[in-house]
């Protein structure tokens, strides 16, 4: 059975992900009047943007060792 999507399709929603993440934990953190009104944990967030992150530069090393 074929997975359907490339280790590039993979990495690239990745780093897609990672970065909305990020700039979206760092606009939160930034503001201070309209956040209090949302409950989100800023920690978990980062935190999921980070392992994100660093899945997409598991992927980009697996790439560079793919033998073609």
């Amino acid at each position: 059975m074929n997975f359907p999507l490339s280790i590039s399709d993979v990495s690239l929603w990745l780093a897609v992900m990672a970065i909305i993440l990020l700039v979206t934990s760092e606009l939160l953190s930034s503001s201070t009047g309209y956040s209090r009104n949302i409950v989100v944990e800023r920690e978990r967030l980062r935190l999921v943007a980070l392992g994100l992150g660093t899945g997409f530069m598991i992927t980009v090393i697996m790439r560079v060792f793919q033998p073609f």
